[in-house]
């Protein structure tokens, strides 16, 4: 409670326009059972740039799956048993598909494998071709358990990541398709094909949970109608599993109804006053990708082709993933709007899995001195209003204080170092709430350089936003 009211006792400071942070970084310290939350005096900026139009099914809703059924349906109402359960979208050309759903025994033990399937149909009279450009779809246990790894390690090889949603985000970001998807399905007239149709088991894990997380990029020819849906394994005459077929998928998606239980429904986002609940996603969301070059360029100087480094020993930092109640003071909010949805479900894409971000940084030195410049990626501790600048714990860890993961994930670094060589840096995070982030990329800039970084990375899945990218030029 203690670190709750100090917390909300910082957020509630006078707001702070950039005119007013100091050059010098200075810190103000709140004590919270000997940690102290810092605030670093700095200058927080809108993300320039948007997101794209492309159209994803993001199918998070509800997170844990218990009963067979539609998890989400984008296809028409008529002639199906549930109408309320089909929100009519039609998919053409470029869309993506995120899913992110929790396999647990449902009461009596029951351990039967659920399978999660995406589903689409022709309703063309002419073949309708999908290309699968990239798709990855991992399972928590084995494929990619929750152990704990260091805060930041060099990941060029690809070969660390912890947890579904990391592991298939790095997947997407190095330009992958997994051998369990198809490079190219083609769907006859007024029939359907399955694009997805894979396993959560169950039955040798203590407790019987598991997870699975995935992310497919899909271009379609002509339009197609895509459903996510849940089943359980059937048996063979011999007692073993199979998975369910294309008529079984079928027959859930017409005569099925949403599947169950249902998360704890969304705050209405005009709602001001009491607890807010974002909830889970279900639904289409407008936004795949977020572009956007970082430049000086403001209302007066709308010209702009460079990213003036910060002034010695000061930081300026661009937020990610910012969303209602998390603009951290500028704000901004960057959630994928989302077009149809279920009643109980999110009203927007809050947290914005799936969702890549590609930022270029045009940093220029315009000073006359050489310089040495630091790009860094935090986790500072959320908040909305202005406060001057960002927050921070130290220490991190504390006995008795909670240190929950707050982003896990991997991203991308391009540029060219002091010696004029191109690099492309994969680095992964493990972050907590209230860290600093270490030197993702450190430049040594000569009066009048001009050095262009690009920094990409997919929002995964078990993430919590917000989180900033930060330049510092050094003291």
């Amino acid at each position: 409670m203690l670190t709750a009211f100090l917390i909300s006792l910082l957020s509630s400071l006078p707001s702070t326009t950039s005119a007013d942070v100091p050059n010098s970084r200075s810190k103000i310290a709140q004590v919270v059972n000997q940690r102290k939350i810092i605030l670093d005096r700095q200058e927080m900026r809108s993300l320039m740039g948007k997101l794209d139009d492309v159209p994803m099914l993001n199918s998070n809703s509800p997170e844990i799956v218990q009963t067979e059924g539609i998890l989400l349906s984008a296809f028409p109402p008529e002639g199906m048993a549930y109408p309320k359960a089909h929100l009519n979208f039609p998919f053409q050309g470029r869309f993506d598909i995120f899913t992110h759903h929790i396999s647990k025994a449902p009461p009596p033990v029951d351990l039967r494998t659920l399978y999660i399937g995406a589903i689409a149909y022709n309703p063309t009279d002419q073949p309708v071709t999908i290309d699968i450009l990239q798709g990855a779809s991992y399972l928590s246990q084995p494929d990619a358990p929750f152990y704990d790894a260091p805060s930041f390690t060099l990941n060029n090889n690809g070969a660390l990541y912890r947890g579904p949603g990391d592991r298939a985000m790095l997947d997407i970001l190095r330009d992958r398709r997994q051998d369990i998807f198809a490079a190219q399905i083609i769907i006859p007239p007024k029939q359907s094909r399955m694009l997805m149709n894979v396993p959560i088991p169950v039955k040798e894990l203590d407790p019987p949970l598991n997870g699975r997380s995935g992310l497919s990029r899909l271009r379609s020819d002509r339009p197609v109608y895509v459903a996510t849906l849940a089943l359980y394994a059937r048996l063979k005459a011999d007692g073993t599993e199979r998975a369910p077929n294309l008529s079984e998928w079928e027959s859930i998606l017409k005569n099925g109804e949403l599947a169950k239980p249902r998360d704890v429904k969304p705050t209405p986002p005009d709602l001001t006053e009491g607890a807010f609940e974002y909830s889970r996603v279900a639904g289409v969301q407008i936004g795949s990708q977020w572009f956007g070059t970082l430049t000086d360029q403001t209302n007066t100087d709308k010209d702009s082709n460079n990213l003036s480094i910060p002034k010695q020993g000061t930081s300026y930092s661009y937020g990610l993933s910012l969303l209602q109640y998390g603009t951290m003071g500028t704000g901004q909010v960057q959630t994928a709007p989302i077009k149809v949805r279920y009643p109980d479900t999110a009203y927007s894409a809050h947290g914005n899995y799936g969702v890549q971000y590609n930022l270029t940084l045009p940093l220029h030195n315009p000073t006359n001195k050489t310089q040495t410049v630091v790009l860094s990626f935090q986790n500072p501790i959320k908040y909305d209003k202005p406060i001057g600048g960002l927050q921070f714990f130290e220490p991190l860890f504390l006995e008795g204080q909670p240190d929950d993961v707050f982003f896990r994930g991997s991203v991308r670094a391009k540029f060219r170092d002091d010696k004029g060589l191109a690099q492309t840096r994969y680095v992964h995070l493990v972050m907590r709430r209230g860290e600093r982030g270490k030197p993702l990329v450190t430049l040594t800039m000569p009066p009048s350089d001009r050095r262009v970084v690009q920094f990409d990375f997919l929002y995964p899945a078990d993430a919590t936003p917000p989180q900033v990218l930060t330049v510092t030029t050094t003291p």
